[in-house]
């Protein structure tokens, strides 16, 4: 059974743990809303919590027959895939006499805040970006899945949206491109993501068109929409201000990539261990010996996706000159 990270607070028994929750779901659209299938357990007691799937990559058909005459047999087609939840979080130090001043629940507070904050930028990108071949200690993303993909679009000539100038002359085209794209998904996706400068040149083109809506989130957020689609800017890599989705500085300079995602356990979805939940965290103990305590704040999960149609990606706009 999925659940969202809403829907676990909802069990757990101790004070703290929906505190952090919810600071992760703060962090990001995406870690707010996408289902967690807590099914994943260590075989034998062993090191290694491995995900196995399918995924759709060919759709079935349909067609009509004569009378007396057999339909062209025709199978939809699967590949076998797996995936391994990997641990990812931080740690933090404080000193007992930060503590003994009155100070430690503040710092304790804002250090735990700042870890999720990262830990949440760390699986946002690694959701987009992440390659297990590059970096062994990560999951595979998005952008590795969809690259090749019958839902990936690339135009034979890039979308000039790079100044207000460019979006008055080419907004009806793009999104005319757009939501051809989004026809080609298995179902309305659940948001359209990209980075800062993509977003604001998407908020623009929906205005001129009149389909651009807001509304507040439970934690007082905005959340802008494309019709009734959430626009979601992915943020910054942690640590850094480099975007997780790229504008590109050399063949197609200037240019980015957006995303769009259908959530579901029949489409993307992530995996966590199973008896347990994907957040966890430990606060710095000042009551045994130690002049210096740790709190670690840790993640274990990973993404499937499903179905190639359930996710694609829509390459060459230009969102800068």
């Amino acid at each position: 059974m999925a659940v969202t990270l809403a829907q676990a607070k909802e069990s757990v028994q101790d004070k703290l743990s929906p505190l952090v929750i919810d600071e992760f779901r703060k962090s990001g659209f995406l870690l707010d809303h996408i289902p967690f299938d807590d099914c994943v357990a260590c075989p034998g007691g062993g090191s290694t919590m491995t995900y196995s799937y399918t995924r759709v990559v060919t759709q079935p058909t349909a067609q009509f027959r004569e009378l007396n005459s057999e339909y062209t047999p025709q199978e939809a087609a699967k590949k076998r895939y797996s995936v391994d939840l990997k641990i990812f979080g931080g740690s933090f130090q404080i000193d007992r006499v930060i503590a003994d001043m009155g100070g430690a629940a503040n710092e304790v507070g804002f250090q735990m805040a700042q870890k999720v904050k990262a830990a949440a930028a760390l699986f946002t990108d690694t959701v987009i970006n992440g390659d297990s071949e590059q970096d062994s200690k990560s999951f595979d993303g998005l952008e590795k899945a969809l690259t090749g993909s019958s839902t990936e679009l690339i135009p034979a000539a890039a979308i000039d949206l790079s100044t207000s100038a460019a979006v008055d002359t080419n907004y009806m085209y793009f999104l005319d491109a757009l939501d051809e794209f989004l026809m080609g998904l298995d179902g309305t996706p659940d948001f359209i993501g990209g980075n800062t400068k993509l977003i604001a040149k998407l908020r623009a083109c929906a205005r001129r068109a009149g389909m651009y809506q807001t509304s507040l989130n439970e934690f007082g957020q905005q959340v802008e929409r494309y019709g009734s689609i959430p626009l979601v800017d992915l943020g910054a890599k942690p640590g850094t201000n480099d975007p997780i989705v790229p504008v590109d500085s050399s063949e197609n300079a200037g240019c980015t990539s957006l995303y769009a995602v259908r959530f579901g356990l029949d489409g993307f979805h992530a995996v966590s261990p199973a008896g347990m939940l994907p957040v966890r965290q430990w606060l710095p103990d000042y009551r045994t010996s130690g002049a210096v305590k740790t709190g670690e704040v840790e993640m274990v999960a990973a993404v499937a996706l499903k179905s190639t149609k359930a996710a694609g990606v829509m390459r060459k706009i230009k969102v800068s000159a």
